[in-house]
């Protein structure tokens, strides 16, 4: 269940009435301070069966006693941060009340500079990892990142990869342009499509995760064939293709993000299409929530009506902005904060936390040290629950988090009380 934290309210006394120890409740809401905040969210997830350790022990001794894999442990426990060792007095939940039974897929992005703590805290919440990011050339050569690492966590963790392209260049930057070269040059096309199921092979990826974005119109019927033939070779081998596109409400639409993507004819190339419905709250636009589920709902309202629902996922965000008043169009840069750090600035300033019904977003405003307004949103259990109850409500196969990077342990302990991850 979700609360919201009342005036008086403390973690000892809602631990108390719920039945919960202190030390779980700070865990599964990235308390560490002990301190809580008017009007911010809080998940209590309500043990049907648990233990305290007597000694330090192992997730796989306990996982065998109780017949659960590891996983599920590390799923049901974020305290235990997804590793192996667990030290004496550690209160662990083996199942709970009321457990989810629907199967969903949730996936998640990852940086290769991510933390070891923050990859093993997130990577058991998840179906599929993927490394961000590859790029190419126009000439069809991978640019790789340095996914070693996640894929050995992966592996570890028993956790499925996806190989993540995009229009990333040599120099660093991303290129909407890129595709359009490769798309006119039948020799570079093929050689990419070659590069990517090689290394797709090599690696041990389980499938491809493609995001061409900004593509213009004159494009769309490239990006239809490209992703074809992609489709046709990875099936050939037994992978998967999801394809990224941006939140589209009509086949009219228009503007360059969306202008160059046909959602029924991907649909039809792809294992799963991502719906990457955020940015609505973007640090160069107005403050707004960042996925309003109202705006979110217009864009699967379309969806369902070019891509089987089974196919549809549905891109969760996982971070905030702190934008600075008044807005300023081409001067304004509201800088991106995690859950765990908006309510920490909340905490700060002595503010209560306030939740718009309508967008289903948490936000505040402040005043900082030097006199100047800020409003922030961001997201929390609240925002993500709703997220989920949109992926139920329409049958979607699940959800992709953009991204691991950011402290939000509410989100995945919310997730995983509402769905069985896949």
């Amino acid at each position: 269940m979700i609360i919201t934290v009342n005036a008086g309210d403390s973690l000892y006394k809602i631990g108390a009435e719920y039945g919960v120890p202190v030390s779980k409740l700070s865990a599964d809401n990235g308390v560490s301070d002990g301190e809580i905040v008017v009007g911010q969210s809080l998940v209590i997830a309500v043990p049907d069966t648990a233990v305290t350790t007597s000694d330090e022990t192992t997730a796989m001794k306990i996982s065998q006693r109780y017949g659960i894999s590891a996983k599920e442990l590390f799923r049901n426990n974020y305290i235990l941060g997804g590793n192996e060792r667990i030290p004496e007095n550690t209160f662990v939940v083996i199942t709970y009340e009321n457990a989810p039974q629907t199967q969903k897929i949730i996936g998640g992005y990852a940086y290769d500079f991510i933390s070891t703590d923050r990859l093993m805290s997130t990577i058991n919440y998840l179906t599929y990892i993927m490394p961000f990011t590859y790029g190419f050339t126009p000439e069809g050569s991978l640019i790789e990142p340095d996914d070693d690492y996640i894929l050995n966590t992966a592996q570890n963790a028993d956790i499925k990869p996806l190989l993540h392209i995009s229009t990333l260049t040599e120099e660093g930057v991303f290129d909407s342009n890129l595709p359009l070269l490769i798309f006119d040059n039948p020799v570079a096309s093929q050689t990419l499509i070659d590069n990517i199921v090689s290394k797709v092979l090599e690696k041990g990826y389980e499938g491809v995760d493609i995001d061409f974005e900004f593509l213009p119109f004159e494009a769309r019927g490239g990006y239809i064939e490209f992703t074809r033939k992609l489709s046709d070779a990875l099936h050939e081998i037994g992978k998967i293709l999801v394809i990224a596109v941006p939140p589209k409400t009509s086949d009219e639409q228009e503007g360059l993000l969306v202008e160059g993507i046909d959602y029924a004819a991907l649909g039809e190339n792809a294992d799963y299409i991502l719906s990457m419905t955020y940015e609505y709250g973007y640090k160069f636009g107005p403050a707004m929530a960042i996925a309003p589920i109202n705006q979110v709902k217009l864009v699967l309202d379309y969806a369902i009506t070019r891509i089987p629902n089974e196919k549809l996922l549905l891109g969760i965000s996982n971070y905030g902005y702190d934008w600075t008043l008044p807005f300023v169009r081409g001067e304004s840069d509201a800088p991106s904060l995690s859950t765990v750090e908006a309510i920490e600035l909340a905490k700060r300033y002595g503010l209560e936390i306030m939740f718009d019904d309508i967008s289903m977003a948490p936000y505040f405003f402040y005043t900082d040290e030097e006199g100047r307004a800020h409003e922030v949103w961001f997201e929390d259990a609240r925002s993500f629950k709703a997220k989920i109850d949109l992926i139920e409500e329409y049958n979607l196969a699940g959800g992709f988090i953009w991204d691991l990077m950011r402290d939000n342990p509410q989100g995945y302990v919310t997730i995983n009380s509402l769905v069985k991850i896949k």
